[in-house]
């Protein structure tokens, strides 16, 4: 019965892409298509390579395909790359040093963007665009001329330094530049942005009813915030998260820039895996380490939005 019942399922399956328009076709097979060639090709690609041997060649490394002098045709798959990432502390710890700076820069972006992102929501409808457009505007410049700016403002000469010396509330010039501070600031300006703007379209949809409802019958703001608006804002709290956290993982310019030696993460490293050792191998398997670390949010996300239909479809 349980076969049966399985065939008919699946025969209504068919059934359904049958009777699917040519246009939704088209809609669904676009996205695909861009997602095999940009995404799952490229990966592939790398993942061959971290499977590679190094060599001294152009491109510097070896196929899998070798043939002998024997005129065999043998298949080598090296997995030592991700041996040396294992046994070697070093990439241990820049991947340790990636989640930290990740994490806190998310944890940062959090408590700046939201009651940005709640004032832009709560301010007269007038204003919410051009509130908007100045959370926007950084992007029409390029990332490394603000990176490098914050350079100038960071130095022992800098804005802040010669403004604070002006003040006199320092004697004499802080040490900024060079340090994990600088990336912390480098990294939450960067991508604030990318926080504020899923959490003002959460909040934005957020009923003032409630809120009212809830101050008619007693509640404090704080249990106001703590029972409706934080429970309302936690979907726009996870995308915010996500859109920071992963591209933070992978970030270059900023801890180059601004970090000293002790900011050791995992793009810097596989620039110079690439770039400096010209190691390949070795650095396709940091890349594909790292995606695999990425995919862990997105399956969390996942997850969550599992449990948040069923407790709808529940009640």
């Amino acid at each position: 019965m349980g076969a049966s019942a399985g065939a008919g399922a699946l025969t209504a399956l068919r059934a359904r892409w049958r009777r699917m328009a040519p246009g939704r076709w088209l809609v669904t097979g676009i996205p695909w298509l861009w997602l095999v060639v940009f995404f799952c090709l490229p990966f592939l690609f790398i993942l061959k390579i971290s499977l590679s041997e190094p060599a001294l060649a152009q491109p510097p490394y070896l196929g899998w395909i070798r043939e002998t002098a024997d005129g065999l045709v043998n298949i080598v798959v090296n997995f030592g790359n991700y041996r040396l990432l294992w046994e070697d502390s070093l990439y241990a710890s820049a991947l340790l040093g990636s989640l930290q700076v990740a994490s806190i820069s998310t944890v940062l972006c959090l408590l700046i963007g939201y009651p940005m992102a709640y004032a832009i929501a709560r301010a007269p409808s007038h204003l919410r665009m051009p509130l908007l457009m100045l959370v926007i505007l950084p992007f029409w410049t390029s990332f490394l001329i603000r990176v490098y700016a914050w350079m100038g403002i960071l130095n022992t000469n800098g804005i802040l330094n010669n403004f604070l010396l002006w003040l006199g509330v320092i004697d004499q010039p802080l040490e900024i530049m060079h340090t994990s501070l600088a990336v912390y600031i480098g990294v939450t300006y960067a991508y604030l942005p990318f926080m504020i703007l899923p959490l003002y379209a959460t909040l934005s949809r957020l009923d003032p009813v409630l809120l009212e409802a809830a101050a008619d019958l007693g509640a404090r703001p704080l249990r106001q915030f703590l029972t409706i608006t934080w429970p309302q804002s936690v979907p726009g709290v996870i995308a915010g998260a996500m859109l920071v956290f992963i591209p933070v993982m992978g970030e270059f310019v900023i801890p180059d820039l601004l970090g000293g030696p002790d900011s050791l993460m995992l793009g810097k490293l596989m620039w110079t895996e690439f770039f400096n050792n010209r190691d390949w191998p070795v650095a396709s398997a940091l890349a594909a380490v790292l995606l695999v670390v990425l995919i862990i949010p997105f399956l969390l996300l996942r997850h969550y939005e599992s449990r948040a239909e069923l407790m709808e479809d529940a009640t």
